[in-house]
């Protein structure tokens, strides 16, 4: 086992005492829901930090990830809704399948036509043909079927399963977008691959926003299940407590996975294709294939992360996703931490969620006492808006703080460590 070096050590008590800090300042209640939402958040960085650092793609559509696993997690544990199974809708929805399914199969047949001889431009058309026949007849059957969704039942509902279970299937959903957004795209430029994911995850979010029948749209959906007991069983302490040990506990299981993989001979060739793809290739790998590895598993845990950040919350909003909570604070987590490195991930997904949450109180703290002194001295009136500028500080010192680490630690406050063999 490798040893941990003084820095790693350093750092790591320096964060147990900021987060000791918090629980003196703001109470047990408000430092444990800090704890939890930061290690959900540190599952999803653990998931971009194998796409970014172990594979070097730039993954720029995160938030597109949680939310289509946090829709998959609440359409699989929230209870059933009885007055849409006792509908007509379940078969209109199920004849709406059939259509997609059998469409979907005769384009996937037609789009491999030309290995019997079809030429590839007539393919083409034919594909594409095939698939929009296959998008309006779809769309034409979703058509009553919503409407007597939305005017009855208000959504669809849940099937009532337990929580673990849909945060395994938020996390195939998740795998399964990343499939296909990588089968287009990982044979491209890198910076393809960036567009792609930054416009699939704004596609998701306005997607899940509007359909109603699916999701309840802006009227969101909640309380969702939880998988320990809630506050109003065991009390808010007892509650949280309960759920950062289960989330916890999936950080060590993926942390301990992820090592024992990188250690090993597929973790060595992701390594050569990420610092040399010429020579990878030049060598027989299939750099292409590799690369929708990482980019299909580093989904399936950002999935697993966003879906047990949306539990907590206890509430499903399309509309609460946004790019800078979802996309580009994990970014900022990654970078921080150090790309390439496990530990450095949830290192910095634990330092930069405490800087976000705990920049506004501080910055309300320091505005308000400077204020009363510039009052007791010049006799100026504080601004009535202190609150709202010290919300607007959460950005400014996050923004300071990634400045500062790239100019001073630009591989990360925990950088990878190379790994030489004889």
């Amino acid at each position: 086992m490798k040893s941990i070096d003084l820095r790693t050590i350093t750092l790591l008590c320096g964060l147990a005492v900021i987060v000791a800090l918090v629980f003196i300042w703001q109470g047990n209640a408000y430092g444990l829901r800090m704890l939890v939402e930061a290690s959900c958040l540190a599952i999803v960085a653990l998931g971009l930090n194998i796409q970014w650092g172990y594979a070097g793609l730039f993954n720029a559509g995160v938030m597109g990830f949680i939310a289509i696993a946090a829709f998959g997690t609440m359409l699989i544990s929230y209870p059933l809704n009885p007055v849409f199974w006792q509908s007509e809708a379940p078969g209109l929805l199920g004849r709406m399948g059939l259509i997609i399914v059998i469409g979907g199969a005769i384009t996937f047949l037609l789009s491999r036509s030309n290995r019997y001889g079809v030429p590839k431009k007539l393919r083409t058309v034919l594909t594409i043909i095939a698939g929009a026949t296959t998008y309006l007849m779809a769309e034409s059957a979703l058509e009553p079927a919503a409407a007597i969704i939305e005017q009855n039942s208000g959504f669809v509902g849940g099937f009532g399963l337990p929580v673990w279970l849909g945060w395994l299937v938020g996390g195939l959903f998740a795998a399964v977008l990343a499939w296909f957004i990588g089968r287009i795209t990982l044979g491209l430029r890198s910076d393809y691959l960036a567009i792609a994911t930054l416009g699939i995850a704004e596609i998701v979010r306005a997607f899940l926003k509007n359909a109603d029948w699916l999701t309840r749209g802006t009227l969101t959906v909640s309380p969702l299940p939880s998988p320990v007991p809630t506050a109003t069983e065991i009390g808010f302490i007892a509650a949280r407590s309960a759920y950062l040990c289960v989330t916890a506990a999936m950080i060590v299981v993926i942390f301990v996975l992820l090592q024992r993989g990188w250690a090993s001979p597929w973790g060595r060739m992701m390594r050569a294709i990420r610092d040399n793809e010429l020579a990878a290739e030049a060598v027989g790998k299939d750099v292409n294939r590799r690369r929708l590895e990482m980019f299909v598993l580093g989904n399936f845990i950002v999935g697993i992360g966003g879906a047990a950040l949306v539990t907590f919350g206890g509430i499903f909003d399309p509309s609460g996703f946004s790019p800078i909570n979802h996309t580009f604070l994990v970014l900022i987590m990654v970078v921080l931490g150090g790309s390439g490195n496990n530990l450095g991930a949830i290192f910095g997904a634990l330092l930069v969620y405490i800087i976000w949450t705990m920049s506004e109180p501080a910055a309300l703290f320091l505005f308000q006492h400077g204020a009363n002194l510039i009052q007791q001295v010049f006799d100026i009136a504080p601004p009535a808006d202190l609150p709202t500028r010290a919300l607007q500080m959460r950005v400014f010192v996050i923004g300071l703080t990634i400045i500062l680490v790239l100019r001073f630690a630009p591989k990360g406050l925990l950088p990878e460590k190379v790994t030489k063999y004889e």
